[in-house]
């Protein structure tokens, strides 16, 4: 296998949809209102939204091709961090996901590397996500990428709001996934939590 990362351009605007409503999909199905997770997947994915998105310069995308075929995408977004934590230089990793049947393949393992050195070339001293505080699978990945708990922050795009948790990286040092979760502070309302 061969993995690929680069940056997404325009003319991936419908690829990168259909991947980022499948996965969000595959992560969340049976987990959630069907109801509820169809109109999230309507109002949050299609073409046009995500060439939308693909077009500002400050919320860059990296997408992962195994074998040549798209696999896995992050979307970076730099600005403040959640008001639980003042972190110098931040960027969020708003969106992290990968397709299903690549999991465990080292595909994530690749993108989460080319997603931090993507930061900090751009200036970030720190990286910070929201992950739903139910999605275990994500959190562990996270944790072994050097991520910390360091608050909460609630996820309001369905009836029932849900809790994420706020992890955050030190990019100026190694991560250090034996490193303690720190305060758990609430951090507000947020986007939708990232996960591999």
């Amino acid at each position: 296998m061969s993995v690929r990362i680069r940056p997404a351009t325009g003319a991936d605007a419908a690829a990168l949809a259909a991947l980022a409503a499948r996965t969000f999909r595959e992560t969340y199905t049976g987990l959630h209102d069907p109801g509820e997770l169809a109109a999230y997947l309507a109002r949050a994915f299609g073409p046009e939204r995500q060439a939308a998105e693909l077009a500002d310069p400050a919320s860059p995308y990296l997408l992962a091709e195994a074998d040549g075929a798209l696999v896995g995408f992050a979307w970076l977004r730099f600005g403040p961090s959640p008001a639980c934590a003042a972190l110098p230089d931040p960027v969020e990793i708003a969106r992290f996901y990968v397709a299903r049947e690549w999991h465990g393949r080292g595909v994530a393992q690749a993108l989460m590397a080319a997603a931090l050195a993507e930061a900090r070339r751009r200036g970030a001293r720190s990286a910070w996500l929201g992950v739903w505080q139910q999605n275990a699978r994500a959190i562990a990945f996270y944790r072994k990428a050097g991520f910390t708990v360091i608050g909460t922050m609630t996820w309001e795009h369905y009836s029932e709001p849900q809790d994420d948790w706020v992890m955050a990286l030190d990019l100026d040092r190694s991560p250090d996934p034996a490193a303690p979760a720190g305060s758990r502070s609430p951090c507000g309302s947020g986007a939708p939590g990232a996960s591999p």
